[in-house]
C-alpha cells in the first residue's frame, strides 16, 4: 500500500510496461511499436529499451529489440516459490501419461491466463507453451473456467477490458455471446474450446478447487482437432480431468 506519492517509482513502472509488451506473438519490437503499445513517448520507450539492453535483458540489432533468456530471472524465481506448481506437476505428469495428451494448469491474471505447470506429450500449438506463457482468457478453455468462477459483474468487467480481436475464424467476438458461453461453463462445470485459440486445436478444462471449495486454478488438456470432435472431448477426457480435480482438492489449501 502506497503511503505517499514518493513511494511510487514511475520509471520502474514504465520499465515494467515495456517488458510486458513482449509476447510470444510479438517477440521482436521496435521503439515505435513499444511506444504505441505502452502509450509512452518514443524517448521514454527508447531509454527503457536501451536500459534493458545495457543490463543484458534484451538484444538489439539496430532496429528491433528482443528479450534474452536473462529476463526469466525476473519471473522463474517467483513461479518456483509458488506451492501450486510444485503440487500439481506430479498430477499433470501422471494425467498426461494416462490420456496420452498434453495437460496444463493456469491461473487468471486480469484478462489473460498464465501457465503455472505443464506436462507436454507433443506440441499442439504453433507457439511453445511453458510455465509463464500467457494467452487470452476469453477464448481459452482454462480462461473460461476461471472467468466462470468470478462474480458476474467482475467477469463482465474483465470481458469489457479484453481484446476480443479474433485469433481464428471460429473465435467469438460478441461479449454477450462469450458471457453466455461462460454462464454455460459455470452451469456444467467444464469448458470446451473448438479452434478459437488456434485452428486445429481443441481443448477441455475444469476448475481446480482448494479444500474450502474456492477455485484457485484451471486444469486442461489440448489435442489436435483431427483426434476428437468437440462432443467427444467430454466423453473421452472429462472423467480423467475430474479425477485429478478431486484428488487435488484434498491437497490444495
Amino acid at each position: 500500500m502506497l503511503n505517499k506519492p514518493t513511494d511510487f517509482i514511475a520509471s520502474l513502472a514504465k520499465g515494467l510496461q515495456v517488458i510486458e509488451c513482449f509476447r510470444a506473438e510479438t517477440p521482436r519490437l521496435s521503439i515505435a511499436q513499444v511506444a504505441e503499445k505502452t502509450g509512452l513517448d518514443r524517448a521514454t520507450a527508447r531509454r527503457c529499451l536501451l536500459t534493458l539492453h545495457r543490463l543484458g535483458y534484451a538484444d538489439y540489432d539496430g532496429k528491433f529489440f528482443q528479450l534474452t533468456p536473462r529476463i526469466l530471472r525476473l519471473g522463474m524465481g517467483a513461479l518456483a516459490a509458488l506451492p501450486l506448481p510444485q503440487l500439481v506437476q506430479p498430477w499433470l505428469d501422471q494425467l498426461s501419461e494416462q490420456i496420452h495428451q498434453s495437460s496444463s494448469v493456469s491461473i487468471l491474471d486480469e484478462t489473460e491466463i498464465v501457465y503455472l505447470a505443464r506436462a507436454a506429450q507433443r506440441r499442439v500449438m504453433s507457439i511453445g507453451l511453458m510455465p509463464g506463457s500467457r494467452l487470452p482468457a476469453h477464448c481459452t478453455s482454462m480462461g473460461r473456467v476461471l472467468l466462470a468462477a468470478l462474480p458476474e459483474a467482475e467477469m463482465l468487467a474483465l470481458l469489457e477490458r479484453s481484446d476480443l480481436t479474433p485469433r481464428t475464424p471460429r473465435a467469438l467476438t460478441d461479449p454477450a455471446e462469450i458471457a453466455a458461453r461462460i454462464a454455460q461453463v459455470r452451469a456444467q462445470g467444464f469448458a470446451i474450446i473448438d479452434q478459437e485459440v488456434e485452428m486445429g486445436l481443441r481443448s477441455i478444462a475444469v476448475p481446480l478447487h482448494n479444500a474450502h471449495g474456492q477455485v484457485v486454478a484451471a486444469l486442461n488438456t489440448g489435442l489436435p482437432a483431427t483426434q476428437a470432435e468437440p462432443e467427444e472431448l467430454a466423453r473421452d477426457y472429462l472423467p480423467a480431468l475430474l479425477k485429478v480435480q478431486a484428488g487435488l482438492r484434498r491437497v490444495l489449501h
